[in-house]
């Protein structure tokens, strides 16, 4: 049996957080929306203290690796797209 982990790293800057509840409404409304939308874990990282800053990571698993790799790409595509975050970097690792 071949089973694959798909585990994205996204990183972003918070431009108009003026306090940590700012940024955590703003990640909180984005790990929702994704974790809804894509059947996928999404978690907080990195940067926890940082009021600008936020890192996630998001693991998919499953048996097909190109479907995989197009899902965490559609979530890449709506984390660039985001109007509140600027996405600074993006990485995928593959298990």
């Amino acid at each position: 049996m071949k089973t694959s982990l798909g585990l994205l790293h996204l990183e972003f800057h918070i431009l108009q957080a003026s306090s940590l509840k700012d940024k955590r409404r703003l990640v909180k409304s984005f790990k929702d929306r994704v974790a809804g939308r894509f059947n996928v874990s999404i978690a907080e990282v990195d940067a926890l203290d940082s009021r600008q800053r936020a890192v996630l990571a998001v693991a998919m698993v499953g048996n097909d690796h190109a479907y995989l790799a197009g899902a965490l790409q559609q979530i890449v595509n709506a984390a660039a797209g985001h109007r509140d975050m600027i996405l600074a970097a993006s990485e995928v690792e593959w298990f």
